[in-house]
C-alpha cells in the first residue's frame, strides 16, 4: 500500500475511535455480562456473586450431585435447596458449598425428594422468575412465593428474602449441607442474641482440612429456634456435632423483606466479626449492590472493545468468569488459615489461594500481569506464604490446603514471567522458592532427577509419566532463565540442562513423544491417538506440541515439512465413532480437543512455519465454535479462568504461546477494536481495518504509525502504550 493510503487508514481508525469511546463511555460493560454462561454442558460455573477475586461466592445450589452439578448449581434442574457462600468456578472438583441458608414457610407442603438422608426443604423454581449479573442475583422460590435476593462484598454475603404474609416463616441455616466430594467433619452452630447466629463449618473433600468460621446478622429478631445435632432436635442454646442445622422461625406480613449478612473468616468467629463490621456495616441492600455494580464495573474496563452486541456479551462474559478466581484467603486483618494447619497473617499483601496453576499459568496469569498487576504482586507473595509453610510451592491450592492436583510445579512459570515484566516481589525468596521446589523429591522428581524422565514403570506405575516429563522439563527452562538473569551460573547451566529432558522421550519410529522404561526402553504396543495413564488428561497428539519453550528445536527435530505435516494432521485427524474419548476430550477438531488445556496454544504453533495464515483461520474457528453467549457456552471445564482468558486474549488478537517468556503471539482480532487499560494512565489500542466476519486473514500490520514485519510482541512494548493495527483482507496476504 502507499503511504498517502496509510495516512487516510490511520485518521479513519482515530476518528472512528474517538466517536466509539463517547458511546463505550456511557455503556454498563456488566450489562453485556450472561453469569449463567458456563452453567450447562461441561462448563461447571455457578451463576451466583462474588466480588472480583472474592472470598465469598454465594451462589444458588440445586441440591443434587454429580459432574454436571460441580459447581453446585446445572441449567437443566428446576430445584433450589438453598444459597451456600463458597464455591468453584468451571472445576472438576466437587467441594466447598459451605454454609447452606434456605427461607421457607408454610406453603413447603410437596417434598420433591422424599428419600434424603438429611432432610431439606427443595423449592421449585424456573428460569423466566430468575435474573443476574455482576454483583447481584434474583430468583423467586415457586414452592414459597419468596423472592430470594444476594449480592457481596469481599468477605461478606448479603441476602434479601422477600416473604409472604405467613406465621411460620423459616429460614434454614444447615452446616451438614454436602455435595459431591464434600463432607463435613465439626460443626457448631451457637444463638448469641435475637439476631446473631454464630458458628464454624470443618470439613474435608478434595482440600482436607477446610474451616469457614461465620457469623449471621438477622434484620427481624428471631423468634424461636430449632436446633439439630446429627437431624436430632436438641433443647440448647448451642449445637456441636458433625452435621448441624438451625431452623429459625418468624411472622411475616405480605412483601415484608427479612436481610441476612453472613461473613466468613478461615481463622475464627472473631475474624468473620471484623470482616463484617469492617466491610457491611449498614443494612442498605440496594446500596450494597450498586457498590457490587460499581466494583465490576471497574474491573471490566480494564479492557474496552468495539464490536457487536455478541461479541461483547461474548468477550465480557468471559472476562468476568477470568477474575472468579484466584479466591481471597485472609481477613481485613490478615490473618489466614495456612497450608500448615496453623494460623497466620499476612502482612503488606493479600493472601489468595484457588490457584488451578495447571490450567491458569497458561493464560490467565499472564493476561492479569497486563490489566491487573497489583493483584500479581500479591498472587505471588500468596505463593511464597505457602512455600514458607510447606517448604513448596503450590500445585492446587485452596482454602488453606494443598490439593495436589494436576501436575507440574507451575507457580515457577508465573513468578518468572512475573519478575521479568517488572511485576513487584521478593526477588531472591521467589528464587530460591522456585529452585528449591525443582529440586525436591515431591511428585516423582526424585526418579525424574535420576532418569531424566519419569519412567512407565517407575514407583508410581507411570501415572502421567510422559506429561509430568515434559512439564517439568518446561519449569525447569524458566527457572533457567531467572538464573541467567540473576546471574546464578551454576544454576543456570544446572537447569537449562533438565529443561532438554523432553528430547529423552522422543521417538524418531513413531514421531511422537512415548512412555519410557526406567532401562531406557520405550513401551510396547503405542498407539499415539489412545488416551493412557501416561498422559495427563491428553494423548500424545495432545502432548506433543509442549514445548513451548523451544518450538524451533522441536521443528528442526522433525524437519519443518514434517512437522507441518504433523500440525495440519492434529486438525484434521478426527477421532473415529468407535474412539473411546474421555470426559474431557470436549472441544475437538481433530486431534486437538479446545475443552482442555494442553492445546490452547497449538493453533498459534502455524506463526512459527510461515504459515500465519492457518493461525488466523483456527483462532478464529475455535472462538466461533467453540464459545457463545448461551449458558453451554465452553466447550469444556472454565477452569478458574484459563477457558475464559484464551478467548479474551485471542479476541483482541494476541497470545502467550510461552507463558513466561514475556512475548504475545499475533493473529487477526475478533473483535473490531480493544483498549487496555495500562498503569500510570496509558493505554494500548489493538485496531483493525477493513473488520468483517469474511476479512479473517492479516495484511499488514502497524505498530504507531509504522509497518510491523513481525507476529509476536513483547510485554514491554505493550506496556509502553500506543496502537497495534490489523489491516485485514478475505484471503491470505501474499
Amino acid at each position: 500500500m502507499k503511504t498517502t493510503v496509510y495516512v487516510i487508514i490511520i485518521l479513519s481508525i482515530f476518528l472512528s475511535c474517538n466517536g466509539i469511546d463517547n458511546k463505550q463511555s456511557e455503556e454498563k460493560l456488566i450489562s453485556y455480562v450472561n453469569v449463567f454462561v458456563g452453567t450447562d454442558g461441561p462448563g461447571n460455573t455457578y451463576p451466583g456473586v462474588t466480588l472480583p477475586f472474592g472470598m465469598v461466592q454465594l451462589s444458588p445450589d440445586n441440591g443434587l450431585g454429580g459432574w454436571d452439578r460441580i459447581a453446585g448449581y446445572y441449567w437443566q434442574d428446576s430445584t433450589i435447596a438453598g444459597f451456600s457462600h463458597k464455591h468453584l468456578t468451571g472445576t472438576g472438583a466437587g467441594d466447598l458449598y459451605d454454609i447452606l441458608v434456605m427461607p421457607l414457610n408454610s406453603r413447603f407442603s410437596e417434598d420433591l425428594w422424599p428419600k434424603q438422608i438429611d432432610y431439606r426443604p427443595y423449592s421449585k423454581f424456573n428460569h423466566d422468575k430468575e435474573k443476574a449479573h455482576p454483583g447481584y442475583y434474583a430468583v423467586d422460590l415457586l414452592s414459597s412465593v419468596i423472592k430470594a435476593e444476594l449480592t457481596a462484598t469481599q468477605r461478606v454475603g448479603f441476602h434479601r428474602y422477600t416473604f409472604p404474609a405467613d406465621d411460620s416463616s423459616k429460614i434454614l441455616i444447615d452446616l451438614g449441607y454436602a455435595l459431591n466430594w464434600d463432607s463435613p467433619t465439626d460443626t457448631y452452630l451457637e444463638i448469641q442474641d435475637n439476631n446473631t447466629i454464630i458458628g464454624y463449618r470443618k470439613s474435608t473433600g478434595w482440600a482436607k482440612d477446610q474451616r469457614e468460621y461465620f457469623v449471621a446478622k438477622f434484620s427481624k429478631p428471631i423468634e424461636k429456634v430449632d436446633l439439630f445435632e446429627n437431624n436430632q432436635v436438641i433443647q440448647n442454646t448451642h449445637a456441636k456435632a458433625q452435621k448441624t442445622k438451625a431452623m429459625l422461625h418468624f411472622k411475616t406480613t405480605d412483601n415484608e423483606q427479612v436481610l441476612i449478612k453472613l461473613a466468613l473468616s478461615s481463622t475464627s468467629i472473631e475474624g468473620a466479626q471484623k470482616n463484617l463490621e469492617s466491610e457491611l456495616p449498614g443494612w442498605d441492600f440496594d446500596k450494597a449492590v450498586a457498590d457490587a455494580e460499581e466494583t465490576w464495573e471497574k474491573q471490566l474496563a480494564c479492557i474496552k472493545i468495539k464490536g457487536t452486541d455478541y461479541q461483547k456479551e461474548v468477550f465480557y462474559t468471559n472476562l468476568y468468569h477470568c477474575f472468579l478466581t484466584p479466591s481471597l484467603h485472609s481477613d481485613v486483618d490478615g490473618k489466614l488459615k495456612a497450608a500448615d494447619g496453623t494460623i497466620k497473617q499476612a502482612i503488606g499483601y493479600k493472601r489468595y489461594d484457588t490457584f488451578s496453576l495447571w490450567d491458569t499459568y497458561r493464560t490467565a496469569h499472564p493476561l492479569y500481569t497486563l490489566v491487573c498487576p497489583d493483584n500479581v504482586s500479591d498472587f505471588i507473595a500468596s505463593f511464597l506464604g505457602h512455600y514458607d509453610e510447606t517448604g513448596l510451592l503450590p500445585v492446587w491450592s485452596m482454602a488453606g490446603n494443598e490439593t495436589n492436583m494436576m501436575i507440574g510445579y507451575h507457580a515457577v512459570p508465573v513468578i518468572v514471567d512475573a519478575y521479568f515484566k517488572g511485576i513487584k516481589m521478593d526477588v531472591e525468596k521467589a528464587y530460591e522458592a522456585c529452585k528449591q521446589t525443582a529440586k525436591s523429591n515431591a511428585w516423582d522428581l526424585e526418579e525424574y532427577k535420576k532418569y531424566g524422565y519419569v519412567p512407565a514403570d517407575g514407583k508410581n506405575k507411570g501415572h502421567w509419566s510422559v506429561s509430568k516429563t515434559l512439564e517439568y522439563a518446561y519449569d525447569d527452562w524458566c527457572i533457567a532463565q531467572f538464573a541467567k538473569a540473576l546471574n546464578k551460573e551454576e544454576d543456570y547451566q544446572y537447569f537449562t540442562l533438565r529443561s532438554t529432558n523432553w528430547e529423552k522421550l522422543y521417538d524418531k519410529s513413531s514421531t511422537f513423544f512415548r512412555p519410557r522404561n526406567k532401562n531406557g526402553k520405550f513401551i510396547s504396543n503405542f498407539i499415539p491417538k489412545e488416551y493412557t495413564e501416561y498422559f495427563c488428561e491428553s494423548n500424545a497428539w495432545q502432548y506433543f506440541w509442549a514445548i513451548p519453550q523451544d518450538i524451533d528445536s522441536l521443528v528442526n527435530m522433525l524437519g519443518k515439512k514434517a512437522f507441518t505435516a504433523k500440525l495440519d494432521s492434529m486438525f484434521n485427524y478426527y477421532p473415529l465413532a468407535d474412539d473411546k474419548l474421555p470426559i474431557f476430550s470436549t472441544g475437538m477438531i481433530g486431534q486437538y480437543a479446545h475443552g482442555n488445556e494442553p492445546s490452547h496454544h497449538v493453533a498459534y504453533l502455524f506463526n512459527y512455519i510461515d504459515k500465519p495464515w492457518r493461525t488466523q483461520e483456527l483462532v478464529n474457528q475455535i472462538i466461533t465454535t467453540q464459545y457463545s453467549n448461551k449458558p453451554n457456552g465452553y466447550c469444556g471445564n472454565e477452569d478458574c479462568g484459563q477457558m475464559s482468558a484464551w478467548l479474551v486474549c485471542s479476541a483482541m488478537g494476541i497470545y502467550p504461546v510461552n507463558p513466561a517468556n514475556g512475548i504475545y503471539d499475533l493473529t487477526s482480532p475478533w473483535v473490531e477494536s480493544a483498549e487496555i487499560q495500562l498503569p500510570e494512565g496509558k493505554k494500548f489500542t489493538i485496531k483493525t481495518v477493513n473488520h468483517s466476519d469474511e476479512n479473517i486473514y492479516i495484511q499488514e500490520i502497524l505498530l504507531n504509525g509504522k509497518s510491523y514485519n513481525k507476529l509476536s510482541i513483547s510485554h514491554q512494548q505493550i506496556m509502553a502504550g500506543g496502537d497495534l493495527v490489523f489491516i485485514l483482507g478475505k484471503k491470505p496476504y501474499e
